[in-house]
């Protein structure tokens, strides 16, 4: 049992994030330092990003012989994701108008300087989104590469070649994978140095009803789409651990989308929907950003005691079904959304975002961490609707 136990790379982890929120506390200075080695650990998984990406859909779509199923697949991916986000952005209103995390007092919240967020936020353009997000361009790519092998004489030869190619990136991906505690206790330790636990206290009822949000849209939402499948929603959590400890320390999904391709092959989703569903789902699937998103536009309109009409709500969700789509591949993307969000609405200051700032980086680990699953749950239904066997 102990030997067992030493060997599971969920128990390092995990003891990882706890070594690195107690170096976070008691020693900032020291922990500040650790940044390198979580942001090393994700460039590092970075790398193979692009290749498992490219690989997957590739030989997916190549192996597969039937276009129309790939435009089938497309197809009702891209409509799952449009029904579900628009769901989280829903709920998300809902539940920051029930429990209202805005009405505090301002003169207690730490002020940071939101300036290059909020001077000058441009409006939403695909092109822009498009050639920021190196992901949809390697999906893109591969789509195209894919379809042609379709009609070449060469193609059994091409695709055994990728096969073994393919075995290679992931075995490499399998050794890295073993960084994954290191990776974790830098990406932590740096966050808690940096912030300060102390820094929840003001924005506590903020996060909480974020967080609460987040759990009842994994467990009810999600859960229901998987029970309609007679899938567990715990199954499945416990299937993707690992990956869920990994995102928990270093606020990053990213660092998860390799592994969590390969562990949804495995239990039993095919390569062509794996291929296809989760990249695009990592665009256009943000579940956890679209409910962060609306909340915090909500979060601001109470703290600013700005009244908010039927007509205005429901503009505000029309325009994150399309800014919440720009929330992949920026840095700092979140605030840019949200500040061309309500430069948009005209009604409420964009200067409020410098509330947000202090307690953003704790909150994005439930952002990356709802992504995760709701891409996970995604591909799961596209892969039951085109009859693969599940293992779960």
């Amino acid at each position: 049992m102990v030997a067992k136990l030493l060997t599971n790379l969920t128990f390092w982890v995990l003891i990882a994030i706890l070594f690195g929120i107690f170096l976070g506390h008691y020693f900032p200075g020291q922990a500040m330092q650790m940044e390198i080695v979580g942001k090393t650990f994700v460039d590092l998984i970075k790398l193979f990003i692009a290749p498992i990406i490219f690989l997957t859909i590739v030989l997916g779509i190549s192996s597969m012989g039937d276009l129309r199923k790939v435009g089938r697949i497309g197809a009702k991916s891209l409509l799952y994701f449009e029904i579900v986000t628009t769901f989280a952005l829903v709920i998300g209103i809902a539940v920051a108008y029930l429990i209202q995390p805005g009405k505090v007092d301002k003169s207690g919240l730490s002020i940071q300087d939101p300036a290059k967020f909020t001077a000058n936020p441009k409006a939403f353009s695909w092109m822009d989104f498009f050639l920021a997000n190196t992901t949809l361009q390697v999906l893109t790519a591969a789509i195209i590469v894919g379809v042609a092998l379709n009609f070449i004489k060469q193609r059994e030869s091409v695709i055994l070649f990728l096969g073994r190619l393919s075995k290679i990136v992931f075995t490499g991906l399998k050794y890295v994978m073993y960084l994954a505690p290191i990776g974790a206790f830098g990406g932590m330790a740096y966050t808690i140095g940096k912030f300060g636990l102390e820094t929840l206290i003001p924005l506590a009822k903020l996060m909480l009803t974020v967080y609460i949000t987040m759990a009842l849209f994994i467990f009810v939402v999600l859960g229901s789409i998987l029970r309609y499948y007679k899938i567990s929603i715990l199954g499945l959590l416990r299937y993707i651990k690992e990956e869920l400890l990994i995102v928990l320390g270093t606020s990053s999904s990213e660092a998860a989308l390799p592994s969590i391709m390969v562990k949804l092959e495995k239990l039993g989703c095919s390569r062509s929907v794996v291929g296809l569903v989760i990249p695009t789902g990592y665009s256009f699937n943000l579940d956890g950003t679209s409910i962060y998103l609306s909340m915090a536009v909500i979060f601001l309109a109470q703290l600013y005691d700005v009244d908010l009409s039927w007509f205005e709500m429901a503009s505000i969700i029309g325009i994150l079904m399309i800014t919440s789509k720009g929330a992949a591949g920026v840095t700092g993307s979140g605030f840019i959304v949200l500040a061309s969000t309500l430069t948009a609405i005209h009604k409420i200051p964009v200067e409020g975002l410098a509330f947000l700032l202090g307690v953003d980086k704790f909150m994005s680990e439930a952002r990356a961490i709802t992504n995760l699953i709701g891409n996970s749950v995604a591909t799961i239904v596209i892969a039951k609707s085109e009859n693969d066997y599940l293992t779960i």
